[in-house]
């Protein structure tokens, strides 16, 4: 652990510093919209524009890393997403605001892309799952107690904006400081849609459902507690309880799926996330009651963090049932067929739950939540009676993170070896020449050095 530590701190360190900005940021722009009147649809739009742009980046953005380098487009892109975050401040317009949250995709899915595939190259086959494991801790925490910045300033205010390009140009100082070399570059091609339908039909449908669920959820839920009168401290608990609930989710539910047939797992986690979901509507309805009558916020954290316990570990979880059914060598592949299909829902979760909420009203948000969570379980119901389960060896649960780039995906251990590398005869050879060269230049400087004497 501690050597993964030392040869990654910089972008480790590089990275929680833009996740914390990342985590500030979300929850931010919904509070902010609030107070600027945007109306929900207006909002949800918005909001959609960072997963166009990260779906847009994470399919286009190795052309970019190969041309100029992982150092040079980590810089570029951080710093175009610490200018976007600023442009929120001037012009405050949900169309403007859009297509700065474009911005703000692309760049995050380059600064994924490049972290991912500099791990991957610090790994080997022994500490790839302990390099996924602080990697996660890094994204989930830092993002978690990132929300708690919202009491920093008013959201209303410059300071904001201003902190959290601080905190992306900061990202910049460590990971331009190392002296390690930038890794080899690969990009990965996802399987065919086709094929991964015909692979896990399950996997692909579920993907694509819960990447809606996911991108509403962390779009909304910021919007959904400011419209129901919630304060700034009050927002930032409930955003930091729904990231860190999930991390810690992960390792219980997904070490039941290794046991249980997954598809069980997958239906039942669904049911609960939706059941969840509806408990938070009575919770919110209770806390306005008059007094006497009302209930403190404290239950609607409580099923705030049930329903995140349960949805959160979910696409990880369609990760390993569609590896459960293909052969070890397909596994990155698929994966990022899944990641792409994921990103195609997660384009339109915002905007859809926002025209719900605008329909139906502000629990509408839970409601839409819990109708996903559904049509999840409904499916997996429907798929375990048409197919049967299969026993995969290589295929374990491995706790992987939503926002995930195809290269991440070698990260899993269940992947295939990473070739470790070797040196070649002329690479010792010259070493070695290198080597003797400046033992002979110390030691006619020490002859030089008592001749003087």
């Amino acid at each position: 652990m501690f050597k993964i530590l030392q040869n990654s701190w910089a972008l480790f360190l590089g990275m929680s510093l833009i996740m914390l900005a990342y985590g500030f940021q979300g929850s931010l722009l919904g509070v902010r919209a609030v107070q600027e009147e945007f109306s929900l649809t207006s909002t949800g739009f918005m909001m959609s524009g960072y997963f166009l742009g990260y779906f847009l980046g994470a399919k286009y953005i190795t052309t970019i890393i190969s041309r100029v380098g992982h150092i040079r487009s980590f810089a570029a892109f951080a710093s175009f997403a610490s200018v976007a975050i600023l442009a929120h401040s001037i012009v405050v317009n949900p169309i403007t605001w859009f297509l700065f949250r474009v911005i703000t995709g692309l760049s995050m899915a380059s600064i994924y892309t490049i972290a991912e595939s500099w791990l991957n190259d610090r790994s080997s086959n022994k500490n790839r799952g302990s390099v996924l494991s602080i990697y996660m801790i890094i994204l989930y925490g830092s993002m978690g107690f990132g929300m708690f910045f919202l009491n920093f300033s008013a959201p209303e205010n410059f300071e904001p904006f201003i902190l959290i390009s601080l905190l992306m140009s900061v990202a910049l100082i460590p990971i331009l400081m190392t002296k390690r070399k930038a890794p080899s570059f690969k990009s990965i091609q996802p399987m065919k849609l086709k094929e991964l339908y015909k692979t896990s039909p399950l996997g692909m449908v579920s993907a694509l459902l819960y990447g809606i669920i996911q991108s509403a959820l962390f779009s909304l839920l910021a919007v959904y507690a400011t419209s129901m009168n919630f304060s700034i401290f009050e927002i930032s608990i409930a955003t930091f309880l729904l990231a860190v609930s999930g991390a810690i989710s992960q390792w219980p539910i997904g070490k039941l799926s290794d046991i249980f047939d997954r598809r069980r797992v997958i239906v039942f986690s669904t049911f609960a996330a939706g059941i969840f979901a509806i408990c938070t509507i009575f919770a919110s309805g209770q806390m306005y009651l008059p007094e006497g009558l009302s209930t403190p916020k404290t239950w609607f954290y409580v099923f705030l963090v049930l329903f995140s316990f349960t949805s959160l570990p979910m696409f990880a979880i369609i990760l390993a049932h569609t590896n459960d059914y293909i052969p070890k060598e397909k596994f990155v592949v698929a994966g990022a067929g899944l990641q792409f299909v994921f990103g195609m829902g997660a384009m339109t979760g915002p905007l859809l739950c926002s025209i719900f909420m605008n329909i139906s009203g502000l629990n509408g948000f839970w409601v839409f939540l819990a109708i996903f969570h559904f049509l999840i379980g409904g499916f997996g119901i429907h798929r375990m009676r048409v197919r049967s389960t299969t026993e995969n060896p290589d295929s374990q649960f491995t706790p992987m993170p939503e926002s995930i780039t195809p290269l991440g995906m070698e990260l899993n251990p269940q992947t295939q070896p990473i070739a470790e590398p070797t040196r070649s005869f002329d690479e010792f050879r010259t070493s070695l020449e290198r080597r003797l060269k400046q033992m002979n230049v110390f030691i006619n400087l020490d002859k030089a050095t008592n001749k003087d004497k």
